[in-house]
């Protein structure tokens, strides 16, 4: 026994674990009577990390989901003859069925949702000199394609209610360079886009919202991504809509599209036929999908609907449930969401609210033991090392400014997406796609680690 523990230490955690002993007592007794909540079981009583039982098989729905309607797509293509999409049909039909998906005027896929990124800043003439304003809570693709057009990422803070890029900050970091707004749909929950958009139309700027986890997500009934000036989107394995890889653009701008799909093809154009030759006037790069990823996402699209609402429903139960547990903060929707696609289920964890010395670590370990596995999510973009080594590539210091590259850290501070990187909890999509139970689980695993929260921080 350590005999040297602080009188004030030992003090707190005897009342934190005799409120928890208190706690179960009672649950105990509710179960005996048969009046226990139906989220809760004999079993919740201690932690599997303790040696308890878990609270869910681990048996969360595998990703990705198929049948024969996607063995015979993909037969359909390799029968054909036809793989590429010159001549092909398929990517063509996902073009139209995905700007019908989403009421788009234009569609145009794309290798990855980087590749989609990728073409629609360089379409927009996005080159060095300027300036692409982004959020700093996003996968790094969103950076690379700024960095790749030798433009200057211009980070804004995090506005750690709702995992967004906060709106409200945008306009103080708009200055002559800025050449487009790059806002990030996170996890499938629009960002302010009424706030975003104002900036736009006053500053005569381009957006282009980054919907590559967002799908079906709404904002005030429109599907995102045709809100602003395009919306880019990925079909990546692990993907709401999944073809292992791929990507799309929508638009309502012709002239925006065909330069799109131009940046795709080589310079192709869009209406060429055979093997026409006949180039547009600017870069461009091979980023085409294949008949393939056109088939497979045609059969994909049919089960989207339904497992999109499957999500919404759990994720709007698990919400409810979490919100009453003290030091679990799910992330907030902005009044214009209509619809949350749920790519992620993310919420905050408060370590201070839940006693005993709980790291975020420990709390996701013993989430795992319980048969929920959680992930820590992103960690500071705009702090990354390698964004200085970019910066001081002979290319950067040869277009910007010395005095304008050795401020851009102080510039890109955002010490809300700092704090938030340290509390984000996230749920795959996947885990979604269970029953009922299923949330129960999730919900009693994370009651049970609250309640035991001393003990588990002492292991």
């Amino acid at each position: 026994m350590n005999t040297n523990v602080p009188r004030r230490e030992f003090l707190k955690k005897t009342a934190v674990a005799g409120a928890a002993t208190a706690r179960y007592t009672r649950l105990a007794s509710l179960l005996a009577a048969g009046s226990a909540p139906r989220i809760l079981s004999a079993a919740a009583v201690k932690p599997a990390a303790l040696g308890g039982t878990p609270a869910h098989p681990g048996d969360f729905p595998p990703w990705p989901v198929y049948d024969q309607l996607e063995e015979k797509a993909l037969n359909g293509v390799l029968h054909s003859g036809t793989w590429f999409r010159g001549d092909g049909k398929k990517v063509n039909e996902f073009e139209q069925a995905y700007a019908k998906l989403t009421g788009a005027k234009n569609c145009v896929a794309t290798a990855n949702g980087t590749a989609a990124l990728f073409a629609t800043l360089s379409a927009l003439d996005v080159g060095p000199g300027d300036e692409v304003i982004l959020s700093p809570y996003t996968f790094i693709a969103t950076l690379n394609v700024v960095l790749l057009n030798y433009a200057l990422p211009i980070f804004i803070d995090s506005d750690p209610e709702s995992f967004q890029i906060d709106a409200r900050k945008i306009e103080a970091a708009v200055t002559e360079r800025t050449a487009a707004l790059l806002p990030v749909h996170l996890g499938g929950n629009p960002a302010d886009l009424d706030t975003i958009m104002d900036v736009a139309r006053r500053r005569n700027l381009p957006v282009v919202e980054d919907a590559c986890q967002a799908w079906v997500a709404q904002w005030r009934g429109r599907n995102v991504g045709t809100v602003g000036t395009a919306g880019c989107f990925s079909f990546q394995a692990s993907k709401n809509l999944n073809a292992g890889e791929g990507g799309a653009v929508i638009t309502a701008d012709d002239k925006l599209a065909d330069a799109i799909y131009s940046f795709q093809g080589n310079n192709r154009e869009r209406n060429a036929t055979g093997y026409s030759f006949k180039y547009r006037g600017q870069r461009a790069a091979n980023l085409r999908l294949t008949e393939w990823q056109g088939a497979m996402l045609l059969a994909q699209m049919t089960r989207l609907e339904q497992q999109s609402q499957t999500r919404e429903q759990n994720a709007a139960y698990l919400t409810k449930q979490l919100s009453e547990i003290p030091g679990i903060l799910p992330a907030r929707m902005y009044p214009g969401t209509t619809r949350n696609a749920y790519h992620l289920y993310m919420f905050r964890f408060q370590a201070e609210k839940f006693g005993g010395g709980l790291t975020r670590a420990q709390f996701m370990k013993a989430m795992g033991a319980e048969g929920v596995p959680c992930s820590s999510g992103y960690t500071p973009l705009n702090e990354e090392p390698f964004i200085r080594q970019v910066l001081a590539s002979k290319g950067y210091k040869r277009i910007y400014p010395a005095g304008v590259l050795a401020q851009w850290a102080e510039r890109n501070r955002c010490p809300a997406n700092t704090q938030l990187c340290q509390e984000a909890v996230w749920l795959k999509q996947s885990m979604l796609l269970g029953p009922r139970k299923d949330m129960d689980d999730i919900v009693t695993a994370v009651r049970k680690v609250h309640a035991h929260a001393a003990q588990l921080a002492g292991t």
